[in-house]
Order: C-alpha cells, then structure tokens, then sequence
C-alpha cells in the first residue's frame, strides 16, 4: 500500500471518527431521539470492506452501522438529519439510527434487529448471480450474530445457491455487555465457517485497514468469479459501550488501554508519520472534523417531516 492510499485510508476513516463523536455529542444534547450505537474504534473494518467494492456492489449492516454507510458512500447530511429525525434524512426522518439506508449506493439497510441483515444480503447476492449484474454484497455483522438463526440460514443459503456474498464479521470483543468469549464455546468461528462449505474463511486484525481491504478483496474476486460465499472476521475493539449512557462496568482498563493503543487511526497516522507525511494526515483528519461540523449544522437546521406524510412509505402501493 502506497502512503497516498494510507492517506486516504486515514481521511475516510477520520470522518467515521468525526461523524460518531459528533452523534455522541448531540444525543448527549438531546437532539437525537431514541439510542445509538457507536461504531468508535472500528473505522478499519468499515473502511477496508467497502474501499474494495464497487458503487453498484451491496451491503446490509447492523444497529452499529454509520461506518458502513459512510465508508458505502452515503452522504453524512443526509445521515445525521435522519438522527435528527429531519425530512431531509435518509428515510426521511422516520429510520433513525438504525434503519439508515440508501439503495443508490447499494446501501440495502441497517437493522436493529441482530442478524436479520444476512439473509437479506444473500437474497441480493443472489439476484445478483441471476441477473448476471455482476454485484457481490457484503453482510456486516457482529460476532454476537454468530449465536442467532439467521447467521445458520443464511450461511447454508449462500453456500446452496453460490451467492456472491461476503459475511464480514467485526469482532469487537463484546456481545451487547458481555464479553464474547464468555459465550463462546469450541472452534473458533473461521473454523465452524468453513464447515458450512464456503469457499474461503479468513480471520485478519480488524484494527488494520490494508489488511482488512486486502481479505476484502480476495472474497470478493472468488464472488465475483462465481467460486461461492466467503467470511471474513475482523478482530477490533468497541471503545464505547453497547449504547451512549452504558457506563462498561464489564470492561477491563488495561485491555480498553492496549486496544486504544492500537487505534486504527492512530496506527495511520503513525505510519504517515514515519514517512515524513504527519502535516497531510493531520489535514485529513481536520478536513474530515470540518465536514462532520457542517453536517450537524445543516442536520439541525433541516425541517421536520409534515404530518401529512406521516403514512407515506408504510403501505406497499
């Protein structure tokens, strides 16, 4: 990897980081109704993912899902107005934080509901595969999924029918409050995923953007080629709580401190650094402050939907 990709890499992964302390920020405030789930900490694996897809290629994504969407290529005004609950939002302010979504970039749909994602990134690596589009979706999920049905199903569904589906698994070490090796008994998941017969199953330091973008691109390409479905879990860190008020009485210090040690923008930034490129990685990452400011500002100064709207897109027409 080249520093003008590492550069990149950093600035997109800086408006990730701009986009969410800003959202802890105004739901602190009182501007965002409902909760939110912080993806703080996780930026290389949103950013790795989707630098290696195509604008016509899908994702699915979880209640943790703004990284995904920005990184997708959805507009933060239009996100941060949706958190506001604004008729200029992504869903016209009726999703909220966790029903984002975008289809003209692909961007099929957060969901609070833990797994239901994958299937629906099969169904459209499916169609893909039969309208010969050429698309490959990706499914985010958390390692908490793992334990749920949908993770089984859709996995048995992808192998069966040879989607081109990647499941990326972000393994952030917590299940909502619990840590996740406390629930997790046997193989480890790389291992059960290959049981099910996918054509590739790769665990990669999720804290690392190259590394994330390379297994990224390699399942990709065998879904492209019409080899079968891959996964791919991504070791990191949740560095905020399960939600914003969740004070984490469950985590360790010195683990929360190594892992923030291993920030991935702070290891970005390092390497810039080394290379003598520190001055254009600081003006990434202010460029990307800048931006999120302007989103909030015009977020908050958008309209509330009419109340004449209030049942349009509920009923299929």
């Amino acid at each position: 990897m080249t520093d003008v990709e590492l550069l990149e890499d950093l600035h997109q992964m800086a408006r990730i980081r701009a986009f969410e302390t800003r959202v802890a920020r105004q739901f602190r405030e009182g501007n965002i109704p409902g909760f939110v789930h912080l993806s703080i900490g996780q930026e290389a694996v949103a950013r790795g993912v989707c630098s290696a897809l195509e604008e016509h290629d899908y994702i699915t994504t979880t209640h943790r899902g703004h990284g995904h969407c920005l990184a997708k290529g959805a507009d933060p005004v239009a996100m941060m107005a949706e958190l506001f609950g604004r008729a200029t939002g992504t869903c016209h302010g009726k999703g909220g934080s966790m029903h984002i979504a975008d289809p003209r970039f692909g961007i099929l749909g957060a969901n609070g509901i833990v797994a239901a994602g994958l299937p629906i990134a099969v169904g459209a690596g499916l169609a893909a595969r039969l309208d010969g589009s050429g698309a490959v979706a990706v499914a985010f999920a958390g390692e908490g999924s793992v334990a749920a049905g949908p993770f089984h199903e859709a996995l048995t569904l992808a192998v069966l029918w040879q989607a081109p589906v990647v499941f990326a698994i972000e393994n952030n070490q917590f299940s909502e409050f619990t840590r996740s090796e406390e629930i997790w008994r046997g193989a480890p998941l790389v291992e059960r995923a290959r049981d099910y017969g996918l054509v590739g199953a790769e665990r990669v330091d999720g804290n690392d953007v190259a590394a994330v973008r390379a297994a990224t691109e390699r399942a990709v390409a065998a879904a492209r080629a019409g080899e079968g479905p891959s996964l791919i879990e991504a070791l990191t860190y949740r560095v905020h709580g399960h939600y914003e008020g969740d004070a984490t009485p469950y985590r360790d210090d010195d683990e929360f401190q190594e892992w923030l040690d291993r920030d991935p923008l702070a290891l970005a930034r390092r390497v810039l650094a080394e290379e003598g490129r520190e001055a254009e990685a600081d003006a990434a990452i202010e460029t990307a402050e800048d931006e999120m400011d302007r989103a909030v500002e015009e977020g908050l100064a958008a309209p509330y939907p009419s109340t004449d709207t209030v049942l349009e897109d509920v009923y299929a027409s």
